[in-house]
Order: C-alpha cells, then structure tokens, then sequence
C-alpha cells in the first residue's frame, strides 16, 4: 500500500496493492494495522454502500457531535471525492481538496472528523463503500452547499449535477461557521 501525498493536513489518500492476471485481481481493501500505520488508527463500526448514476452529486456532508471519519472508496466506476475543511482553527479552514477514485486504482481517502465529504460520479455508474467511525444519527446530520461559492469547488461535470433537495438547499460555510464544534 501507498500513502500518496494531500495537499490538506489531515485527509490521508491510500492506494492498496492490487495483484492482476489473466481471471481477475485481488486487493485488501482494509487492514486495521496496516491502515494505522499510515495514519488511519479509527475504530470503524458502520458501513454504507451507495451505486449512483453519472453526473450524481452528494455532499457536502458531515455529522456533528461526536463527528464522523469516513473510509471511502468507489468499488465500481469512478468519482471526484472532495473534502472541505471545516475545523475553524485549522489554516486551511474553508480550503477543498478532490482526488479521482475508481475501480482501476482502487484508491482510498480517509475524512477525518472535521471535514465535510461528498462526491461527484464521473463514469455512467459507480458504487461507493465506506466505513465510517460513528454510527448515523439523522439528528447530528449537517451539510453545506456543494456550489458554496466562496468555498469554490469545481466539479468536473459539464452537466447539471443531480442532487437531492437536500443538498441543493444546504447552507454556505459562512453562514455555520460559527456552530461548527471542530
């Protein structure tokens, strides 16, 4: 397994070892002890699976209180996986960072707590795994708005994005600054 670099402290991008030939491949997807030694020490006790179509949007997500890290990794297709920085005294408050997951590199990104994460699905379908550190609780469940323009994520899709209700009246970082408990 590789660490491969991040522009933000706090996101660490995994690429696991994949062993091809001629009837498939194989991968670990996780090991505990491996995945701590490369900065990932969570006890992960959920895990979700969502398959959405191109051009899907979901995010800007995050749960407040305990806070959630998640351990996400697209098993079929291919996403824009993006992290904002939420944690008000971190340098790099408000700051966004994507990377390309998919099903040839088999990378991984961990989110910490203080983050919000969503993605974009850039093949025609993609399926999405990932563990997450605290169990859902629809009332700790918070977002911001995908298009936040003073956050500036660029999307790589020359559609109109599919989003929920949800996400397309999520509010800006600006406007929640002040609440945020990381």
């Amino acid at each position: 397994m590789r660490v491969l670099p991040t522009r933000i402290a706090g996101p660490v991008l995994l690429e696991p070892a994949v062993f091809g030939d001629h009837r498939g491949f194989f991968a670990e997807t996780y090991r505990a002890d491996s995945w701590a030694a490369a900065g990932v020490d969570v006890e992960f006790v959920q895990d979700n699976h969502s398959r959405s179509i191109r051009g899907t949007l979901r995010g800007m997500h995050f749960q407040t209180v305990p806070g959630q890290a998640k351990l996400v990794r697209c098993a079929r297709g291919s996403i824009f996986d993006v992290v904002v920085d939420l944690r008000r005294d971190s340098p790099t408050f408000g700051a966004w960072e994507g990377y390309v997951l998919d099903d040839e590199t088999m990378r991984q990104l961990f989110v910490p707590i203080g983050f919000a994460h969503g993605f974009c699905v850039t093949s025609d379908e993609a399926d999405v795994v990932y563990k997450c550190s605290s169990y859902y609780d629809g009332a700790t469940e918070s977002g911001i708005a995908y298009d936040d323009p003073a956050v500036g994520i660029v999307w790589p899709t020359d559609v109109e994005p599919i989003v929920s209700e949800r996400d397309a009246t999520a509010p800006t970082l600006a406007s929640i600054a002040d609440t945020l408990p990381f």
